[in-house]
């Protein structure tokens, strides 16, 4: 079989797609990448459709040998990427031919680096995804939800282009930035003292180091939320406030139930941004229109050509 060899996995490397959609009901988050305008322009770089199988990298330190002719692209954290010793430019494709290495350092910038194959990594679908759900035992290379590991094989077909490319410098985000994240007011928002809104918004708020997948949590002055008595369907986004006072974003691992009054929805394309933050990151947040953040998701999705 024709591949990638793993020599070395990193700390936490998964494959990922555009998620698994339509199981929520059954209790099944959808997962997915947590970077979507990074995973996106990797498989855009390889003409490959939105949510074609890559690899999610945490922090990097991974290296791969290839078994076939075949050509990657990488985006993401800022981290030396080197194929035989000789470095690679930040968002851009390149060559790897069979018996050559890839090397990736650990992240200067960002949190997750996607790496993407011509054609996509041929693995089979667990309802209907490949995406890897650590907590659920879902997808991945054997379809249980492993991360990977040394001697796992990726499989990918040769493939081949003209020339290498590179995404706009435009396109490419500062990761070392301290980000500004928009949010659409609802769901219990109305149920919140005003007060206790506007010190969501005014105040500077912090990454908690216990965040992972399924949720961004923050650390700052606690806010005092409303009772709820019911549980309601969470999405990604979701703005949840517990007793403690200090609230959770919802990211692709989300539980698919919550109880916790909900203050609002990160701006989808804000999300992004967020999966790239470390831990102790400082973080303000700020309010959009639910018809701005429409146009602009609308845009992103028609670009990428998102079905």
């Amino acid at each position: 079989m024709s591949g990638l060899l793993v020599l070395r996995p990193g700390p936490l490397s998964l494959l990922q797609d555009g998620g698994r959609h339509g199981w929520q009901h059954l209790g099944v988050s959808p997962s997915g990448a947590l970077d979507w305008h990074a995973a996106a322009w990797a498989n855009r770089l390889l003409d490959n459709p939105w949510g074609t199988p890559l690899l999610e990298i945490a922090l990097g330190d991974v290296e791969l040998q290839s078994r076939v002719d075949t050509w990657l692209a990488l985006t993401g954290a800022e981290l030396p990427a080197t194929v035989d010793g000789v470095p690679l430019p930040a968002w851009s494709r390149f060559p790897l031919r069979a018996g050559q290495r890839l090397k990736l350092g650990f992240a200067r910038s960002g949190q997750r680096a996607y790496l993407a194959v011509a054609g996509g990594f041929r693995v089979s679908l667990v309802l209907d995804s490949v995406s890897t759900q650590v907590r659920e035992g879902l997808g991945g290379l054997a379809g249980q939800g492993a991360k990977l590991a040394t001697g796992d094989l990726l499989p990918c077909a040769a493939a081949s282009f003209e020339c290498t490319a590179s995404v706009p410098w435009p396109y490419q985000p500062d990761y070392r930035v301290a980000p500004l994240l928009r949010v659409i007011t609802g769901g219990d928002a109305l149920e919140f003292a005003a007060e206790q809104l506007r010190a969501f918004f005014s105040q500077g708020w912090r990454l908690s180091p216990q965040s992972d997948r399924m949720g961004a949590r923050l650390q700052g002055e606690p806010l005092q939320a409303p009772q709820r008595q019911w549980s309601l369907g969470m999405s990604r986004g979701a703005i949840q406030v517990p007793p403690d006072g200090q609230p959770i974003i919802l990211l692709a691992d989300h539980q698919t139930m919550g109880g916790y009054p909900v203050l609002g929805w990160l701006h989808p394309l804000d999300l992004n941004r967020l999966a790239q933050c470390p831990a102790q990151q400082r973080l303000r947040f700020t309010q959009v229109s639910i018809a701005d953040a429409q146009a602009e998701l609308r845009e992103f999705y028609r670009f990428f050509g998102r079905p």
